[in-house]
């Protein structure tokens, strides 16, 4: 879906079938849901060639969470409104579903300790190091090379929305202009897929975002004003590294751009 995946795992490792089983689990996701393929199954409906009633069960069963998502946020995450060009496209959610889906080939092989990073999303499972949380950053919205926040990380998800990295990609669905009050907001949850819309959500609600992501039990929000004020709720305060961690160099992976860095 136009992004870059990666995978660090510490020990116990999984077995290499384990990570060809992940991989394959992430190139079945974009072949049948990627807007970049012709052939997927969402360009063939974009283009009418498929109804939704004949799209296998899993991509309406996605498009079916991306609905209940829209009613949840008051129309602020809509997978159906999304597109200038009218084409569905749940990849706010998609992304990090893919993601799980793809840890959990590495759970059922006995990996405990792992990092994958999608597009600036981050998945994390036990440690980085033995008694080590994994330090997730939060990328600096205006100096690429450096963070704004890191975040002490074992079994959980973190994701950012902003505008930085691809432009102004994201609309209101409600009003079809781009959000300018926040200029990040990052989830952070037990899962990936949710923690994905909650975060596209919520920047485009702007400052009332973070509360409405601290209403679903687990997740919490850290916004970035336009004006560089680091905001916190309470949940995802509760993760926070001591602030003389915030140095890039410091971290296991970043949140927010386009790549994963992993120290060793």
């Amino acid at each position: 879906m136009g992004t870059v995946v990666s995978i660090e795992l510490r020990a116990p490792v999984a077995p290499e079938a384990a990570i060809d089983a992940a991989c394959a689990v992430l190139h079945d996701v974009d072949r049948r849901f990627s807007l970049y393929l012709p052939d997927s199954e969402l360009s063939r409906l974009a283009r009418g060639e498929l109804g939704e009633r004949d799209l296998s069960s899993d991509v309406r069963w996605v498009l079916a969470v991306c609905d209940s998502l829209a009613l949840s946020s008051g129309g602020a995450f809509d997978a159906r409104r999304h597109r200038p060009d009218g084409a569905v496209d749940p990849s706010a959610f998609v992304k990090g579903w893919a993601v799980e889906l793809a840890a959990a080939c590495l759970d059922a092989a006995g990996a405990a300790n792992y990092c994958i990073g999608a597009g600036g999303d981050v998945l994390t499972r036990g440690e980085a190091a033995p008694g080590e949380a994994w330090r997730v950053g939060i990328r600096h919205p205006v100096q690429a090379d450096r963070v704004a926040a890191v975040l002490e990380m074992r079994t959980g998800a973190v994701a950012t929305s902003g505008l930085y990295e691809r432009g102004d990609h994201i609309h209101d669905p409600r009003t079809g202009a781009v959000p300018r009050e926040l200029m990040s907001l990052t989830v952070v949850g037990p899962d990936l897929g949710w923690a994905d819309a909650y975060a596209t959500a919520a920047f485009t609600m702007g400052l009332g975002g973070t509360g409405w992501v601290e209403d679903h039990p687990g997740y919490g929000a850290v916004a970035i004003t336009a004006d560089g004020q680091v905001i916190w709720s309470a949940s995802a305060h509760a993760h926070r590294a001591p602030d003389l961690a915030e140095d890039p160099a410091s971290t296991s992976a970043l949140s927010g751009g386009s790549h994963l860095g992993v120290v060793s």
